[in-house]
C-alpha cells in the first residue's frame, strides 16, 4: 500500500513539474546570460570555475553542439608509490554542450583514463589501456532561472569542489583533488543518478542557489553510482543550498545533506552525509574550506560510526609577471573511524601539498607540487614530487 502511495505521489510531481515547464515563461536572465558570449578560460583565469556545461551562445539554431577537451601529462617521484611513478598520461577528457531549443540544454562529459588493468595479455597478464567513462549526462529544462529541473548522472552537489571543478585537471589550481572527494575514492559519493531541481533567489543581494535531487544511491561498489539501477529499495536524497552575497563579491558558503542506504560486510547502513563550505573565489587570495560528516547506523542492529574529513586550501596569483604565477597550500584531514564496516580499507590521512602554477598560456599550465601525508602515527610519512602540464582545447 506504501509503495503504490509513493508511486502515485511520483505520478502527480511528474505532472505538476511538466506543466510548469509547459507554461509560457518571459525570457530569464539565464536565457539572457546564454545570448552574451563568453570566455571560460578568461573566468577561470579570474578565480572563477568555468561553466562548461553551459550550452554555446548566441544560438539562433536547434540543436547547437559545442565540444571541449581537456588532457594533461603527469610525472611523479614518490618514496613510496600511492599511484604512478616516472611518467603516466592523465585523463583525456571531452565535453559536450548542445542547445536543443531556448529552455532545453543538454551536457556530457566523457572520459578515457589509462589504467595498468584494462586490458588483458593475450597470453600474460593484465596489459595497459584506457578505460571509457560517461561521467556525467545531464538533459536540462530552464523554466526560468529560479526554477530548473534535470535528469541524467551528475557529479554529486554535496561538496562544493566536486561540482566545481569536474574532470579535466587544467580546471583546478592544483594537480590532485582533495582526498575526501577523490575520484574513485569513498568517503564521498562521486557520482548521483536520478533528478535534480534548481535555482536562483535574489533574497535581498543574498542569491540563495538550491539544489534538490533523488535518485539512485552508491553501488554495490560504494565508490560507484547507481548507474543501472539503485540497488535497494532505499532512493538517495541530496540538498544543497548556499549564498553568493553581492556585498562580500568572490564569497560563497553553504551547506548540504545527503541520505541513503548502503551495504558494508553483510549488513545494510543508514548513510547520512552532512556538509559545509566555505569558497572565496577570487585570485588573490583564493581560500576554499570545506569539512564533511559521514555517519552510518546499521538497520536492525546497535553498530554505528561516525567518520569526519576536513581541508583547507589558498592560493594567491602573484600581481607580477603577468600575473602567470600562482602558489598554492593545502591541508587535509580524514579521520576514519576503525569499526566502519562501510569504509573498511579506508586509510586516516593527515597530509600537506604545497606547489605553484604556472600558466603559460591562457589555455594551458604547469604545475609542479610537494606532496607530504602520513596515513598513521605508526606508519612512515610518503613524500613526493609531482609536475602536471595541463591543458584545453
Amino acid at each position: 500500500m506504501t509503495n503504490c502511495l509513493s508511486n502515485a505521489a511520483g505520478v502527480r510531481v511528474a505532472f505538476v513539474l511538466a506543466a510548469w515547464l509547459a507554461w509560457p515563461h518571459s525570457a530569464s536572465a539565464q536565457d539572457a546570460a546564454l545570448s552574451r558570449p563568453a570566455s571560460s578560460a578568461a573566468q577561470a583565469s579570474q578565480g572563477q570555475p568555468a561553466d562548461h556545461d553551459q550550452p554555446p551562445p548566441g544560438v539562433t539554431e536547434y540543436p547547437s553542439l559545442h565540444l571541449s577537451g581537456f588532457a594533461d601529462i603527469d610525472f611523479a617521484d614518490q618514496n613510496k608509490a600511492e599511484g604512478p611513478r616516472g611518467f603516466s598520461e592523465g585523463q583525456f577528457v571531452l565535453h559536450v554542450a548542445s542547445a536543443l531549443s531556448p529552455r532545453a540544454n543538454f551536457f556530457g562529459e566523457l572520459s578515457f583514463t589509462p589504467r595498468i588493468d584494462a586490458g588483458m595479455g593475450s597470453p600474460g597478464p593484465p596489459a595497459t589501456g584506457f578505460n571509457a567513462e560517461v561521467e556525467r549526462m545531464i538533459i536540462r529544462f530552464d523554466q526560468s532561472d529560479r526554477f530548473k529541473v534535470s535528469f541524467g548522472r551528475y557529479h554529486t552537489p554535496v561538496n562544493w569542489w566536486n561540482t566545481a571543478f569536474h574532470h579535466g585537471q587544467w580546471l583546478q589550481t592544483t594537480i590532485s583533488r582533495p582526498e575526501m572527494i577523490q575520484f574513485g575514492g569513498k568517503f564521498i559519493p562521486v557520482h548521483f543518478v536520478g533528478g535534480l531541481v534548481e535555482g536562483a533567489l535574489p533574497a535581498g543581494g543574498w542569491n540563495v542557489n538550491y539544489q534538490a535531487g533523488i535518485g539512485n544511491g552508491r553501488g554495490a561498489v560504494i565508490s560507484r553510482a547507481g548507474d543501472a539501477g539503485d540497488n535497494n529499495a532505499r532512493p538517495a536524497w541530496v540538498l544543497n543550498v548556499f549564498a553568493k552575497p553581492d556585498a562580500l563579491f568572490g564569497l560563497q558558503l553553504g551547506g548540504s545533506l545527503y541520505v541513503d542506504r548502503v551495504a558494508g560486510g553483510g549488513a545494510e547502513f543508514d548513510e547520512r552525509i552532512t556538509a559545509a563550505h566555505v569558497v572565496w573565489q577570487r585570485e588573490d587570495p583564493e581560500v576554499i574550506a570545506e569539512i564533511a560528516h559521514v555517519r552510518h547506523e546499521q538497520v536492525g542492529g546497535a553498530q554505528s560510526a561516525s567518520n569526519l574529513a576536513y581541508y583547507v586550501q589558498t592560493a594567491y596569483r602573484l600581481p607580477w609577471f603577468d600575473r602567470t604565477w600562482k602558489p598554492y597550500y593545502r591541508f587535509e584531514h580524514l579521520d576514519i573511524d576503525a569499526a566502519d564496516q562501510v569504509f573498511a580499507g579506508v586509510l586516516n590521512l593527515d597530509g600537506s601539498t604545497i606547489g605553484v602554477r604556472y600558466d603559460i598560456s591562457m589555455y594551458a599550465a604547469i604545475k609542479t607540487e610537494v606532496r607530504v601525508r602520513r596515513r598513521s602515527a605508526d606508519r612512515p610519512r610518503t613524500n613526493g614530487a609531482f609536475l602536471q602540464i595541463a591543458f584545453t582545447f
